[in-house]
């Protein structure tokens, strides 16, 4: 009589859920046709675009006639630029006071959206509006509501002083951060409400069973099943809020003076009111790659690229 090891019975295993693999129905790999469509799009739309820039910020161009080569000329100029320096530093600001602001809104909200009850229903399709307005529309409706002359602050000194928000610096950047989170927070509720509706229900089960309250059961379950969802999140928040631009347009100008403008704006003035393409595209391509930078050290940082999905390979 032979005894079976553990390492034998570990074989045996692998052994028999290979040859349950082997039996069950095979699924094919999509071919690169599926995704050529997709592909085609992103060269045209996004790869040949950028490379058109990067191209431009070593030229010379008015918008007429051809572009001359400059060299570094754009870029040298952009080291020695204080307007430029103080845009990234505004633009990095809003971003983090932005994420700062919408990500637990967001979690809380997107939490309680994922209950079953009929009212929760029909208040998340009230909440959802502003996701289905233009940002444009959103900025152009809370500029004449924050007017200092006719809006709500004029009409309520005792509350917001002298009532011209966009004056100071200071109150500037809170109404753009506000504003943001006006419109996307119920984005980002979407994405977690999802989230929220995935996780599965026998972790709050035997967490009650443990005597576990609410909170617990959010802090220790929800939360931590929550993370790569937060990140996904987080990202797309620091991508929108680098590249955020018709709500300074529309708002604040840049105003008062050069306090809210930050690089999107920025390199709109320079490309299309002071006519240097080559300039602003410059600018541009400082934007991406802040924005590719900072993306890829939220996601080298949280873990997210070890992330693995169950159904990977299929």
């Amino acid at each position: 009589m032979t005894t079976t090891t553990s390492a034998d019975s570990a074989e045996l295993r692998v052994a028999r859920r290979r040859s349950v693999r082997r039996s069950g129905p095979t699924v094919a790999r999509p071919g690169f046709a599926w995704a050529a469509p997709a592909t085609l799009f992103f060269l045209l739309f996004a790869v040949l675009p950028l490379i058109l820039v990067a191209v431009l910020s070593f030229t010379s161009w008015d918008g007429l006639g051809a572009p001359q080569y400059a060299g570094l000329d754009n870029w040298k100029a952009l080291v020695h630029d204080h307007t430029m320096i103080q845009s990234l530093w505004l633009s990095v600001l809003i971003t983090v006071l932005g994420v700062a602001v919408q990500t637990p809104l967001s979690i809380l909200l997107g939490v309680w959206a994922a209950g079953r009850q009929r009212n929760r229903a029909i208040l998340s399709a009230i909440y959802f509006v502003p996701l289905l307005l233009s940002a444009t529309a959103v900025s152009i409706l809370w500029r004449a509501l924050l007017d200092p002359n006719f809006g709500v602050p004029a009409q309520a000194k005792w509350l917001f002083g002298d009532g011209n928000l966009f004056g100071k610096q200071a109150s500037a950047i809170g109404v753009l951060v506000f504003v943001g989170a006006w419109q996307y927070t119920p984005f980002h509720t979407l994405i977690y409400q999802g989230a929220a509706r995935a996780i599965p229900q026998v972790l709050y089960q035997a967490a009650q069973i443990d005597g576990a309250g609410r909170f617990r059961q959010f802090w220790h379950i929800t939360l931590p099943q929550l993370r790569n969802t937060m990140i996904t999140s987080m990202i797309l928040m620091v991508v929108g809020g680098l590249t955020t631009f018709d709500t300074v347009l529309i708002l604040t100008q840049g105003g008062p003076g050069t306090d809210t403008t930050i690089s999107a704006y920025y390199m709109y003035e320079q490309a299309f009111k002071s006519f240097d393409f080559g300039g602003g595209s410059a600018i541009a391509l400082v934007l991406v790659l802040a924005a590719t930078i900072i993306s890829l050290i939220v996601v080298k940082v949280s873990g997210y690229d070890k992330m693995r999905s169950s159904s990977e390979g299929l």
